[in-house]
């Protein structure tokens, strides 16, 4: 990259912590579960990095979920189941996010080699700053911290697609130009989030939700069975728009024109 890049901006869970971004994927689950319906992990995911509510609307107005619910219930979904299955996805999620708080292979060695380059960590996410006050402490106990954190609570609720989180780390950051700054996620959602900010979008694939992979997961998975999934996952983050897809988070320095971390 030509223009020196001041700061990196990260998503979390799949990307910077909870390998597979495993915590989101089972609160849903249970969420949905309490209404009788049974959603494909393929369905929970297509939505990941969006606002918790609003990705409970997506998944609850699809074709297939909207049709399940109506034939149980006698009537379309509307805004109040919305609200009903968001509030028992929380108290779910709120049950198991500090469990998924370890950083993902190699983030905190890149970390450290990108500070050391001079370059800030910002962080946006799909979690509300309530479910943040969980993770953020128990994945800073574990050794990852970022520079800085913005939620969807910070920007008024509007969070990704739209580009606001992303600039709020840019003020708290003192970063002068959205061209010094890169944005690495593992989401569609992150990707479009990066674009819509205008600057480079970067989507990761070892760890991430496109891979959609437990860590035990993802070892015991045929190596030619991973390349096909990692396949499909670079062909959604470049029909999204990425300008970079990694294979791994320890990619980083190499992208932007620094020695490769020591894996």
């Amino acid at each position: 990259m030509s223009k020196k890049i001041k700061a990196v901006i990260l998503d979390w869970a799949g990307t910077t912590v909870d390998f597979g971004s495993m915590a989101p994927v089972a609160a849903f689950r249970r969420a949905f579960a309490a209404e009788g319906l049974s959603p494909e992990d393929a369905l929970i995911r297509r939505f990941m990095g969006l606002p918790k509510r609003e990705h409970v609307k997506k998944m609850l107005f699809d074709e297939k979920i909207a049709g399940a619910f109506t034939e149980q219930s006698g009537r379309p979904p509307d805004e109040e189941d919305v609200e009903r299955i968001y509030d028992n996805f929380e108290p779910a999620l709120f049950e198991v996010l500090k469990d998924h708080a370890r950083p993902l292979p190699g983030v905190k060695k890149t970390v450290k080699r990108l500070r050391e380059a001079g370059i800030l960590i910002g962080s946006t996410t799909g979690y509300t700053r309530e479910m943040m006050d969980v993770l953020y402490p128990a994945s800073k106990a574990l050794g990852y911290e970022p520079d800085c954190l913005v939620c969807p609570d910070d920007v008024e609720g509007i969070g990704r697609p739209y580009p606001y989180m992303l600039w709020e780390n840019l003020r708290r950051l003192k970063i002068e130009s959205v061209s010094e700054v890169i944005k690495v996620g593992d989401t569609v959602a992150d990707i479009l989030e990066g674009k819509n900010a205008g600057c480079v979008s970067v989507g990761v694939i070892l760890g991430s939700n496109m891979l959609g992979l437990c860590e035990e997961g993802y070892e015991k998975t045929d190596r030619r069975v991973i390349k096909g999934l990692a396949k499909e996952a670079r062909k959604l983050y470049e029909e999204a728009g990425a300008d970079n897809v990694i294979e791994s988070f320890t990619d980083i320095p190499a992208l932007i024109g620094l020695p490769e971390v020591v894996k």
